[in-house]
């Protein structure tokens, strides 16, 4: 079916393939002449959709969440032709650009806060030769000051390779289940509502944590060794842990396998991933609408209007940079504020072996034996260097992720 119709501007022409398929694939093509007139085709093929984007004087529209465009001066006559794809997001082809992007984005951001976290895992776990310089502004920098001292720069990236090897699939999982569990919860941006990208941030954290917590371990492991300890040595000691096949009685139902060892704190790894990943989703989307609809000068320069995609929502205007850094700034200090106190017993769950391999002990009875020995501030120790760290991990994580999408033409 071929449908023709005639405007002021131009004319169009949409060429409609009999193909209800929801991987249906919608290309849209502008072409502007020399008379600023442009010309539209529309065709629908398989696999994705590509719209042009033909109004770089678009603005935001708050209340319809689309882009309306604005009058064109004679200046805006010549136009250059773009071509931006929407890609269907249940295809395998969006899965491995979306998991690419995410393990890129994460490694991109955990190699920049590396020192930071290495001085943090060390206060959280309470290191005897580091404790003293907790709770402090400055005991950060004093903390890393002496790690260079002792062990050079080697010293603050220690455990920063079994970081990159976890952190690439931990983060492209939890990028890529983001993306498809939004897609279920919300088909459409009328459907967006801030309780369902809470939903779907959390489950995206707690998908990524179930896969990659081993990896997490042997990090914390790595980092809370003031000695440097060869990865697979460690690896073969965790194992070995008598710990794997003791259960108190209280926990008699877990089954006792050495592989267990790799696994201590992750229950509370995962009822502190879901405020932690829904509060960073959640707070980086928000932002980002509120600098859309509320701070014009967010927004890039000569964005295009483009053409909708099937369910009639246009592209969203990219931020600039230093915009994109903030929201995912802002989301990481609230998402840390969240999750901290169970991200501590999670730590210290996690070293308890290297302090006693014969026991392996609950996440109940670690915070009671927390707050006995330091009360409720305890749960706080390394919060400041929490935020020094958190904050520009997820600025810089968020702002990779956008650019990734818009580079491999997922955005």
């Amino acid at each position: 079916m071929a449908t023709l119709s005639s405007t002021s501007s131009g004319s169009t022409l949409s060429r409609l393939h009999p193909n209800n398929n929801p991987s249906s694939v919608h290309q849209h093509t502008t072409i502007s002449s020399s008379n600023g007139s442009n010309n539209t085709v529309s065709t629908t093929g398989l696999g994705f959709t590509e719209s042009v984007e033909s109004n770089p004087k678009a603005a935001w529209s708050k209340e319809s969440g689309r882009v309306a465009a604005a009058d064109e001066s004679a200046n805006d006559a010549s136009r250059h032709k773009k071509i931006a794809v929407v890609r269907d997001r249940k295809s395998l082809d969006y899965i491995a650009r979306t998991m690419f992007a995410g393990g890129i984005a994460g490694i991109t951001a955990k190699t920049a806060v590396a020192p930071l976290d290495r001085v943090k895992i060390l206060f959280q776990a309470s290191n005897p030769h580091f404790e003293k310089y907790a709770g402090t502004w400055t005991g950060v920098f004093k903390a890393a000051r002496d790690i260079h001292k002792t062990s050079g720069v080697h010293g603050l990236f220690q455990g920063n390779s079994a970081t990159v090897l976890r952190i690439f699939p931990y983060a492209a999982i939890k990028f890529m289940a983001y993306e498809q569990y939004r897609g279920l919860l919300m088909p459409t941006r009328r459907d967006e509502t801030p309780g369902k990208k809470f939903v779907a941030g959390s489950m995206a954290g707690v998908t990524s944590v179930f896969f990659t917590y081993p990896l997490d371990l042997i990090r914390v492991r790595l980092a809370y060794n003031t000695k440097v300890t060869p990865y697979m040595s460690l690896v073969r000691n965790i194992y070995n842990e008598p710990a794997g096949l003791y259960r108190p009685p209280h926990m008699a139902w877990v089954p006792a396998f050495k592989i267990s060892n790799f696994y201590r704190g992750f229950l509370c790894s995962v009822v502190g991933m879901i405020p932690y990943a829904g509060a960073s989703f959640f707070t980086h989307d928000v932002m980002q609408e509120f600098c859309r609809e509320n701070i014009p000068w967010t927004l890039k320069p000569n964005q295009n209007r483009g053409l909708p995609d099937k369910n009639g929502d246009y592209s969203r205007p990219e931020l600039r940079t230093v915009a994109e850094l903030a929201c995912g700034g802002i989301a990481g200090a609230v998402s840390q504020t969240a999750s901290y106190p169970l991200e501590v017993v999670r730590r210290k769950m996690q070293v308890a072996g290297a302090l006693d391999p014969k026991v392996f002990v609950g996440m109940w009875e670690t915070a009671r034996r927390l707050y006995i020995a330091k009360g409720a501030r305890g749960f706080f120790v390394g919060l400041s260097i929490g935020y020094l760290k958190v904050t520009p991990l997820v600025a810089i994580s968020f702002t990779v992720y956008e650019r990734m999408k818009t580079a491999l033409d997922i955005n």
